[in-house]
């Protein structure tokens, strides 16, 4: 009789391949937000003394969890091929913050650290309503029309990330049209690059290299981005609390954004760990949910303003036979290089074309998901979803110096990019009941498409009684509308159904 203890190794060598595979995912959402952030403004002292830490931080505590969270499946299963959960910053979610939560919140205050503040509340809040939509995700997920829901998150990705970092490419198109190549031939086209480097690690480095070999960047760079290492204390603040007074004041407006991404994140993470539990290793949703909400609380209070998930890449962890070390190396990893700079140092001397068409591919691939993940019949409804934030993104960079371009353009640009996440879903949704000819749900959405618009969370600058009547006006016409095809629709079922059963009866 064998009574040899259970061990599920803490480390083993299939561990090292998904580090490094893990490791270069995280690390460009890492520069990404560096880059971005210094580009929009933020001094470095927020960026690298506080941003960067804060979210190294949420990426250790949930990785170090995940690894639990496989040790004691492991022994409840005495398995030792059980994988853990990849765990990060959601990508997508990472640039909706970027460019629906920073950036208009620096905006409306003219002040990086307010604006970094109300981020950081944001952050917050999305991390409680994930860690609470974690006893309700199953009935959100069922009532929330995925096509609606991607296609309004598309609509970001097509404008704000794809059609932005294509701009950047192009603004040093020597550099920038190789790395797109390498871009497009690695991922896209699933060709190996040279020692089966990942191509987005590939593009980083030959890109870098290359603008500096052709003086496209200056070597100045390389020493400004090596001042940038040091040492960086780790320390939680209350400065959240701070960017409440304005999150529920005069950014209210963000709820727009703030609602329906963190379902979107909550979904996702549901949806990843559906996708592991096909492999073999079945953890529980909810649990998996409120993880990923207290990490994001959690990096929140560490200065960390964005969102937490497990990662669809977690099946590519499990096929390279991993366990739970590279989880836990990921995590300690990150917490060094965000305490001593050196995430500061590689974002100083990446050069912002270099990145630009990695977040191209990015954004393509948002907006491919939210047509793949969908029916074909389904596709207008996506499409119509999108077309918000491109008025959005229309007021965003031209209704500030050039108001009178937009307007010359259309009177119902701003109005349209106003609360467009909303304005998406609800277009978006109540085209899927109509393709479904579910008339009721359609007026449903319709009247809740009014009461936005009358309160100021849609087509207004603000929240007010009656911010805009006229389009409620319009929502509540296009709901009766529906309300009327309903109960025709009903009377014509009825009368097909009736002469159904005549035609029994004759035959």
């Amino acid at each position: 009789m064998n009574n040899k203890p259970f061990s599920y190794p803490w480390y083993k060598k299939e561990d090292t391949d998904a580090f490094f595979a893990l490791f270069q995912n995280n690390l460009a959402n890492f520069v990404v937000i560096a880059v971005t952030m210094l580009g929009m403004g933020f001094p470095a002292g927020i960026v690298f003394g506080k941003v960067i830490p804060g979210a190294a931080v949420a990426v250790l505590v949930g990785n170090l969890y995940y690894a639990h969270l496989a040790n004691r499946l492991a022994h409840r299963e005495k398995r030792t091929d059980v994988t853990a959960l990849s765990y990060g910053i959601s990508t997508p979610v990472m640039f909706i913050f970027l460019f629906g939560v920073l950036l208009p919140a620096k905006t409306l205050t003219g002040d990086p650290e307010m604006a970094w503040k109300i981020a950081l509340a944001a952050c917050f809040l999305s991390g409680l309503i994930e860690a609470l939509v974690s006893f309700s995700g199953n009935w959100i997920r069922d009532h929330l029309p995925r096509a609606a829901m991607l296609g309004a998150l598309a609509g970001v990705a097509i404008t704000f990330i794809a059609g932005e970092m294509l701009f950047k490419t192009f603004e040093l198109p020597v550099v920038g049209l190789l790395v797109l190549a390498i871009i497009i031939l690695g991922i896209v086209g699933k060709i190996a690059m040279p020692f089966r480097i990942p191509a987005s690690l590939f593009a980083i480095v030959i890109g870098t290299a290359l603008a500096y070999v052709l003086g496209q960047a200056s070597p100045e760079k390389v020493t400004e981005g090596l001042s940038h290492i040091g040492f960086y204390p780790i320390l939680p603040s209350l400065d959240f609390f701070d960017g409440f007074t304005y999150l529920f004041g005069a950014m209210i407006g963000l709820f727009a954004v703030l609602l329906p991404i963190t379902i979107y994140n909550a979904i996702e993470t549901m949806n990843n760990v559906e996708a592991v539990a096909v492999t073999g290793d079945r953890y529980d949703v909810k649990e998996c949910q409120a993880v990923d909400g207290v990490g994001t609380m959690l990096g929140a209070v560490f200065g960390g303003p964005f969102p937490t998930t497990v990662y669809i890449a977690s099946i590519g962890s499990k096929w390279m036979g991993a366990g739970r070390g590279y989880s836990i190396l990921n995590g300690i990893v990150y917490l060094l290089a965000a305490m001593f700079g050196l995430v500061a140092a590689m974002s100083a001397i990446i050069p912002v074309a270099v990145v630009a068409p990695i977040l191209v591919f990015v954004g393509v691939s948002m907006v491919s998901t939210a047509f793949q993940s969908n029916e074909t019949k389904y596709f207008p409804a996506v499409a119509i979803a999108m077309l918000p934030y491109v008025s959005n993104y229309l007021m965003t960079r031209f209704n500030g110096k050039a108001g009178d371009v937009v307007e010359g353009i259309s009177t119902g640009i701003v109005p349209l990019g106003q609360g467009a996440m909303f304005t998406g879903i609800i277009l978006g949704a109540i085209t899927v009941f109509i393709i479904d000819r579910n008339f009721k749900n359609a007026a449903v959405f319709s009247l809740v498409g009014a009461v936005l618009s009358y309160i100021g969370l849609m087509h207004a600058p603000s929240l007010a009684i009656g911010a805009a009547s006229d389009f409620a006006l319009g929502y509540v016409i296009m709901g009766l509308f529906f309300v009327f095809y309903m109960f025709a629709y009903k009377q014509e079922a009825s009368n097909d159904l009736t002469n159904q059963e005549k035609m029994k009866k004759v035959s």
